[in-house]
Order: structure tokens, then C-alpha cells, then sequence
């Protein structure tokens, strides 16, 4: 029996073992992937649009070249400070179900290898993200091997017909970026214009790629199917196809808490989890850090708040094992 069990080794859960280290708790972090996942799995030449304090945890200076740091400073960083801290981190270890228990919380866990394991812990945090759990739009073809849910970066795709699914910032930064390395880019956009919450650098560029016609756009339209060769389009004026040889569908993620089914946490309408000022669900013991719990509302949370979020959640669990152990005292 561990003090916490946190799940998932983004920065926000690397945070929150830094807090659990600093008091003295025993702990272990479980990553399905690798640490940081997330960011390993964006655009190879992202660039965060942030400044380089925002993202940093545990008061380690983040130092890049840059204005604004790219991926490799990112995961170059948390790396380092991983390996500073000697945190306890299992990756490639997935954690399948959480189940409730008399001193606190059992979880099923399978290593890459399909190894399985139980861990127990008196307290868990889930710092699992989003971006993991792409949305799917449930077309024909989707599944195909010319369609993906990530972009990586357009050099495989020079001279190619490429249509991207969505208008949101994945949409828009993939779109601008595959006509600069020479794809001939198609978007198409269910809503009448592009996302107000892309990037306000970002839009007048796309704005302006469409205008001018280097980059087309067609609006008030849905992809119906998607085939080799081509993708079915659903417009106002009635259905059309678009040559295409790669499908990009950018349109958005969502939290997967399938893992913690069956202990009846609670949600608000817009499936964001009822949490408190600590982000302690409505299950006693078991707290949801960063955008995991926030469903209806992941473009609010980020690495910048989300990564105070384990500071609090962590110092909530320190009061409330040091209550426990002066109960046992007495």
C-alpha cells in the first residue's frame, strides 16, 4: 500500500510527484505511454505559444534559445527534470480499472509486454489529459491507413492531394504547414467559418490562403465517407468528391476516464467532473488534475493552470494522510 498512486506522466502529473516527493509520500507514477506522451505525439517542428515559465514544474528554469520554446526544448525538459528528481515513473504501464477499497483505491495495471499487476493506494491523482482520445467522427473509412487523428509534418505529403477534416488550431496549423512544404491542401469545415479561438497570428494567415486561393476551403459542409482515393463531401449546394490521398480529421479530443467506470464520479451538463477547490472528485480519495476533468471545457485548461492544479490536489492529500496518521497516533 502506496501513499499515491498518480496516473499519467504529462507535466502535470510529473508535477504532482514532485509535490508528493517533497512531502515525503510514498508514490508511483503509471504512463502508458512515455513521459510526457502528449507532447511527444505533436507536430514534430510545434512551437508552444507560451513563453518558457509557464510550462516549467517544480521550480526548474526551463532555458531555450527561443522566444517561445518548440516540442524538443518541451521534452527535453521535463526529461531532465524526471531525471533530477529521480521521480518513480512506470511507463508503457496502462492503468485499465480503478477500484474502490477499504483503505483506499485498487488498481488493475498491464505493462507493454501485457503483464498484469494490482497496485494499492491510499489516494489517487489523475493527471491523464486528453490528447490521447482523439474524436472520432464515426465516417466510413475512417479507420483506413490514408486517415489520421495527429499531424506529424508535411514533408511525406509534397505534391500530394490532402484534405483536412476541421477548422479549429490543429486544423489551421496543419493546413498552413502542409501548403508550405507544397501538398495541395483542401479544407473542409462543418460551420460557416473558421474557430474564433484559433490562434489570433494563425487565422489571418489562413484567412488569407483561402482568400487568395492557395489553400481551399469549403464551409457548411460534412465529409460522408472516406475512400483511397478520394474523400465524399457533403456541401450546400449537394454531394461532390475531393481527390485525396491523405485525410487529416482534426477535430478536437476528449478525456478518456473509461478506466475509472464504475465508481460513480459526478458530472456537471457539459460532462466536466464536479470538483472541488483541491480538484477532489465526488469520490472521496481519488482527485483529477489538469484537463482530464474538464470534458466540456479543454481549451480553458492548459500545462500553465493546469500544472498548479497537482500543487493543490497534493497539498489536500498531505493534510489528509497526516490527519489519518495523528488519528492512528492517538
Amino acid at each position: 500500500m502506496i501513499d499515491v498512486a498518480i496516473v499519467g506522466a504529462g507535466p502535470v502529473g510529473l508535477s504532482a510527484a514532485i509535490s508528493a516527493k517533497r512531502a515525503g509520500l510514498s508514490y508511483v507514477v503509471l504512463e502508458k505511454g512515455c513521459v510526457v506522451n502528449a507532447i511527444f505525439d505533436y507536430p514534430t517542428y510545434m512551437g508552444f505559444f507560451t513563453t518558457a515559465p509557464e510550462l516549467e514544474i517544480g521550480n526548474h528554469p526551463m532555458v531555450t534559445g527561443h522566444d517561445k520554446p518548440d516540442r524538443k526544448d518541451a521534452l527535453m525538459y521535463y526529461r531532465l527534470v524526471a531525471q533530477r528528481e529521480g521521480l518513480n515513473i512506470r511507463q508503457y504501464t496502462e492503468v485499465v480499472q480503478v477500484h474502490a477499497a477499504p483503505a483506499g483505491f485498487t488498481l488493475e495495471i498491464e505493462a507493454k509486454d501485457g503483464t498484469q499487476g494490482v497496485v494499492e493506494a491510499r489516494r489517487v491523482v489523475v493527471a491523464t489529459g486528453y490528447y490521447d482520445n482523439p474524436l472520432h467522427l464515426g465516417l466510413p473509412g475512417e479507420e483506413g491507413e490514408n486517415v489520421s487523428h495527429y499531424y506529424t509534418e508535411a514533408h511525406p505529403f509534397w505534391g500530394l492531394n490532402v484534405t483536412v477534416i476541421g477548422a479549429g488550431n490543429s486544423a489551421a496549423d496543419a493546413a498552413l504547414d502542409l501548403w508550405r512544404g507544397g501538398a495541395k491542401v483542401t479544407m473542409v469545415v462543418r460551420a460557416p467559418e473558421l474557430k474564433q479561438t484559433i490562434k489570433y497570428w494563425v487565422r489571418p494567415d489562413l484567412e488569407n490562403r483561402i482568400k487568395e486561393g492557395s489553400i481551399t476551403a469549403h464551409f457548411n459542409s460534412q465529409v460522408q465517407e472516406i475512400l483511397p482515393d478520394h474523400v465524399r463531401v457533403q456541401g450546400p449546394e449537394g454531394k461532390f468528391d475531393l481527390p485525396t490521398d491523405f485525410t487529416f480529421a482534426l477535430t478536437g479530443y476528449r478525456p478518456d476516464l473509461s478506466f475509472l467506470a464504475g465508481l460513480g464520479l459526478a458530472e456537471h451538463e457539459d460532462q466536466c467532473l464536479v470538483l472541488t477547490d483541491s480538484y477532489e472528485s465526488s469520490v472521496a480519495g481519488l482527485f483529477v488534475v489538469g484537463s482530464a476533468g474538464f470534458a466540456g471545457k479543454t481549451n480553458q485548461v492548459f500545462i500553465e493552470n493546469g500544472r498548479f492544479h497537482a500543487d493543490h490536489a497534493m497539498a489536500e492529500i498531505v493534510r489528509q494522510l497526516k490527519g489519518q496518521e495523528e488519528l492512528v497516533s492517538v
